[in-house]
């Protein structure tokens, strides 16, 4: 698709960059604020108690300490979806779990008082495993989820909300398979994404009832609305989101931190830093939801689906803020990747005593088909179909459709993605590489290479309400009121290139304001790849307004009717005569001009991405090396080149293709402790272990906004590791059931190394 605009498609500096990259970009935790005082959680050493009795009489005391709180002293504010979880409880739930909150006017005093609050618990029995939660007798977490079984829906979504894939007649399906096949399969120990920067906020308390807060969030406007629901709509809460150090969806669950310094600054009077530690953010923090599924699947040996019917468990750990929402955009996408008229998927969402579960790249549908994928390709292997050729056939097409998260059928009107998966195979090498299932590609002594391909789409990427100003300014400026915050992708520049290409003025003539949310309409921020269409759409939309008022306000100064006027840098000129111009101060330089935009949301089309790895195991150390990726995917319109080729890099890490491989968080099931909660023993892949990635993009008319583009960066990480799971498999001859791919797994599903039992499976 040939390029013909000025700015969209090209290689442009980002406004932040020289900030970022010679250290001036001030992140919130090199905030200062008059006054400030810092706030410190104290932590529960226990899975699973109730607090009998607790002394914070010596640390009230200390020199420096300004307020120390417990669940005693604060409101009974809950989050959650029921609303169910108290920010401080008189019953912990996870190792972890906060106890008690402090302030002082140093991170030091705040540390020491910590070690003198005196606790006295009731230790409790706990559960860790998602099975076991569910039996008769099991632990319970919360009087209002009998069974640990958390309500399902989700309120947000709307009164249909989806809780299951049910349609169609399962028995007829599987009586018109060639095969049926069984499994299960678990996508259990979950990754922290592990933004750089932790979470963090400022508060500051101002009375009556009235809060500011400084938050890192990739969706600052949000935290608004989540925390005025927290608050039981009694406070007026105001956010404004600076650069954010990451996020990867993860930083959508501050609310609680955010809770805390809102509680100990109305304490104090005064405004309050928490930020956690490293060690706090992997221990305390959210996680990706664990899932294992075990399903039948009947399949033709076309591979045509005819049934899938089975159990998909979810393990949300001690509480659920998300996980409902998670399960619905699963339970859509899945739709999306596999075309079958017969479905009886029934999740079930548990709570055990582990860190919550939270929002993470790939939102529901990684976690779905990370187990679905696998059990289909137990059925393609007994029909020897190759599962690319499965891929390819299976993948939504145009006339299509799905119920998306909100229960309500849509027809998909986007575009055939085959030609993308057919690039991608082709540059991967896929037909000269395919040797049939469980069979390596080559083979050298030990080392055995295996190949794998995965697939995802979402149909978010027109999820939610945007909505966004232009103003224009006498002097051929203009400014953008949109509430995005920068969380590292360079989205408030591609969103000021959106706004330049519709005015036709340079880019250096925008400014965007703060992400404040007094200042800024409403934005519920990128997520779900929904920047480049759903807020794109919002901001296009409101330039488009401002140019059009602009039009009006100048045509009678040209004598011309607004249709036949343009404006390019700058100046309002008549169509077909461009020497009959005026600038745009001719409007009076006692006047602006302000258009705005809206976005409803869309769920008829989706994005796609292909993912090919290849890797190699040595089967006499079990160790699994990735050696080539190749990603594919159709966007549209490319916005940014640099941005996208980053985005698409990023496919390793954040819990993605690297899950599969030796990115978790290990539990310790007998005391509920996280034994990595480091960065040494947490495993990162190094620059030195990159593999080979090479990234095919196709540039296919969209019908999406007038620039023609979808997002595609949040399911990068998405298709990863089932191909990974597929690709060890082959490269070892046997099927392997569990993520990650560690030598200890390999080498126990080769015969070469004894299990090691836990309570409730094999570890």
């Amino acid at each position: 698709m040939e390029n013909t605009y000025r700015y969209i498609g090209k290689a442009t500096p980002r406004r932040d960059a020289t900030e970022i990259v010679t250290g001036r970009t001030a992140y919130l935790d090199d905030l200062k604020l008059t006054n400030m005082i810092y706030g410190k959680v104290l932590r529960s050493p226990h899975p699973h108690a109730l607090i009998k009795k607790i002394d914070k009489s010596k640390a009230e005391r200390l020199k420096g300490v300004e307020a120390v709180l417990t669940w005693e002293d604060v409101p009974d504010w809950r989050g959650g979806t029921p609303r169910s979880t108290r920010v401080l409880d008189r019953k912990v739930r996870y190792v972890g779990d906060a106890v008690a909150l402090v302030a002082a006017t140093s991170e030091e005093i705040a540390t020491e008082a910590l070690h003198l609050i005196n606790v006295e618990y009731e230790v409790l029995p706990a559960v860790f495993d998602m099975e076991e939660a569910l039996k008769p007798g099991a632990p319970q977490l919360y009087d209002q989820f009998p069974g640990n079984v958390v309500t399902p829906g989700v309120p947000f979504f709307g009164p249909k909300s989806l809780q299951e894939v049910v349609m169609g007649d399962v028995e007829k399906g599987f009586a018109e398979a060639d095969v049926i096949t069984e499994g299960t399969f678990g996508y259990e120990n979950m990754p922290n994404p592990l933004p750089p920067e932790s979470p963090g906020v400022i508060a500051l308390w101002e009375e009556p009832n009235k809060v500011t807060l400084w938050v890192s969030n990739q969706a600052s406007y949000m935290d608004k609305i989540t925390l005025f629901h927290v608050m039981e709509r009694k406070v007026e809460v105001r956010t404004i989101g600076g650069p954010c150090g990451g996020s990867f969806g993860s930083k959508f669950m501050s609310w609680q931190v955010q809770c805390y310094a809102a509680l100990l600054s109305r304490a104090c009077g005064k405004p309050v830093k928490i930020v956690f530690s490293k060690e706090e953010h992997l221990a305390a923090f959210t996680l990706r939801p664990a899932s294992r599924m075990s399903a039948r699947v009947g399949m033709k040996k076309d591979g045509t689906v005819t049934a899938i019917s089975g159990t998909w468990v979810i393990d949300t750990g001690y509480y659920s803020m998300t996980t409902q929402s998670q399960v619905a955009v699963g339970c859509g996408e899945v739709q999306i990747m596999v075309r079958c008229p017969n479905w009886n998927l029934k999740p079930v969402i548990v709570c055990t005593n582990r860190n919550a579960s939270g929002i993470v790249r790939g939102f529901g549908g990684q976690e779905l088909k990370c187990t679905l994928i696998p059990l289909l390709s137990l059925a393609m292997e007994k029909l020897d179909i190759d599962p690319l050729q499965f891929l390819k056939k299976n993948y939504v097409k145009p006339g299509d459709g799905y119920f998306w998260r909100d229960g309500i059928w849509y027809d998909y009107r986007g575009v055939d993605f085959t030609k993308t998966m057919e690039k991608g195979a082709e540059v991967f090498g896929w037909k000269e590489k395919w040797k049939g299932w469980l069979k390596p590609t080559w083979v050298d002594g030990t080392r055995r290479r295996g190949i794998g391909v995965g697939v995802h789409g979402n149909a978010d990427i027109g999820e939610d309400a945007s909505e966004a100003y232009v103003r224009l300014h006498p002097d051929g400026t203009a400014m953008l009121f949109s509430c995005i915050t920068e969380h590292g992708t360079g989205q408030r520049t591609n969103f000021v290139k959106m706004v330049a290409e519709v005015l036709q003025i340079p880019i250096n003539n925008i400014s965007v304001t703060p992400s404040d949310s007094l200042v800024n309409p409403y934005e519920f921020g990128p997520a779900g790849s929904r920047g480049t269409y759903a807020i794109g759409s919002a901001i296009i939309n409101a330039a488009e307004d401002a140019k059009k008022k602009l039009l009006e306000i100048i045509a009678p100064k040209l004598q011309a009717d607004p249709s036949d006027l343009d404006t390019v840098d700058g100046f309002v000129f008549v169509k077909g005569e461009p020497g009959k111009r005026i600038p745009w101060r001719a409007m009076g330089v006692d006047r602006t001009c302000l258009g705005s935009g809206r976005f409803e949301p869309d769920y008829t089309l989706s994005n796609c991405m292909m993912t090919f790895v290849e890797v190699e195991v040595d089967t006499e150390t079990g160790s699994v090396t990735l050696v080539r990726v190749v990603n594919a995917t159709d966007a549209g319109t490319i916005i940014d080149p640099p941005g996208l080729e980053g985005q698409l890099n990023g496919c390793l890490g954040s819990a993605g293709i690297d899950s599969a491989l030796f990115e978790e968080m290990i539990l310790d099931r007998s005391t509920g402790h996280m034994l990595n909660a480091n960065l040494i023993d947490y495993k990162w892949r190094t620059f030195s272990q990159l593999p080979v990635i090479d990234n095919v993009v196709l540039e296919t008319r969209i019908d999406s906004h007038r620039f023609h583009a979808v997002g595609v960066g949040e399911i990068a990480t998405s298709p990863g590791p089932s191909a990974v799971l597929m690709a060890a498999s082959n490269a070892i001859g046997t099927w392997l059931h569990e993520y990650p791919v560690t030598p200890e797994r390999v080498l126990k599903t080769l015969g070469k190394v004894t299990p090691k039992t836990r309570n409730g499976g094999v570890a």
